[in-house]
């Protein structure tokens, strides 16, 4: 199918994919910038790629190394527990613990819910038609990355600072990727989690692309703060390393990220599906009128 007069039929179907909407999805390569003849060269990887997940990866791989790596994690947790009087002074009180902590897993939890009940009433509304996907694949976005942390907290068995010998516990340390002695009781601080109850609204950033591209960045700042607030709490607890948080944003960030490409790939692929059903169909109806003007 050659171009674009059949893609562009097919987005009147599709308004997930059409005008502005389709160029803040990535487009295609002759819409990038940067380049005198408006194409880059075949051998770039799309624009998604570089800015969506190789330079979040880039960011990650070196936060890794300076907090796991180069000891920043546990340098920053001295810093904390030496300014609460070398005890979690703050691992007990009311806003860490019943507003931030419990109040705002639920304030979480109540804001998944409300995207689910929209995503249902979009599929009865033909006039949310262009909100439908992007809808399901924000609940699926929240869901599936807080249940990927949740998973790997019981898998990891790494313990908080609270429970350690430096900082007031009565366990050694040991690594992400240190062997760990059998006899000792397994724990689940790893990722963390109560971040992830934040850091999952960074799919916000997609949602807000695939409907409302002006307002992305709006959308991921909502989920970064979200889980900043989250895990800086839970630090100021002994809860978690700050490398906790920063794997449970990556793993919110690849997650949003699969789900959104998934259904962007499906989107397009019923387009075109629906574009050469046009271009058949048109055919079909052409030939008696070819046959008649015979």
């Amino acid at each position: 199918m050659s171009e674009s007069i059949p893609a562009l039929r097919s987005a009147r179907h599709f308004p997930f994919l059409s005008g502005a909407r389709l160029s803040a999805l990535g487009g295609s390569i002759s819409q990038r910038r940067g380049f005198a003849d408006g194409v880059a060269p075949a051998w770039l990887p799309p624009t998604w790629v570089t800015r969506q997940l190789l330079l979040p990866l880039l960011a990650f791989v070196a936060a890794n190394f300076v907090l796991l790596g180069l000891g920043g994690d546990r340098w920053l947790a001295d810093q904390v527990f030496a300014l609460e009087g070398h005890r979690w002074a703050l691992q007990h009180i009311v806003l860490t613990t019943e507003i931030i902590h419990v109040g705002g897993k639920r304030l979480s939890a109540l804001a998944w819910l409300v995207v689910v009940a929209l995503a249902i009433a979009a599929w009865r509304r033909d006039d949310w038609t262009h909100l439908r996907r992007p809808l399901v694949c924000l609940a699926l976005s929240v869901a599936v990355s807080t249940l990927l942390v949740s998973y790997l907290k019981h898998a990891t068995h790494m313990d908080c600072p609270w429970d350690l010998t430096a900082y007031g516990g009565g366990r050694p340390y040991f690594g992400l990727f240190d062997a760990r002695p059998a006899s000792l009781r397994s724990s689940g601080c790893f990722p963390a989690g109560h971040a992830s109850a934040g850091y999952a609204w960074v799919a916000l950033y997609f949602f807000f692309q695939s409907t409302r591209p002006a307002w992305r960045w709006f959308g991921l700042g909502v989920g970064l703060a979200a889980g900043l607030i989250f895990g800086i709490s839970q630090q100021l607890r002994g809860a978690h390393f700050l490398s906790h948080d920063v794997w449970s944003l990556m793993l919110c960030w690849l997650t949003a990220l699969l789900l959104h490409r998934v259904t962007v790939r499906w989107s397009l692929a019923r387009a075109a599906l629906a574009a050469r059903r046009n271009a058949s169909a048109a055919i079909t109806r052409s030939e008696p009128v070819q046959e008649a003007s015979r």
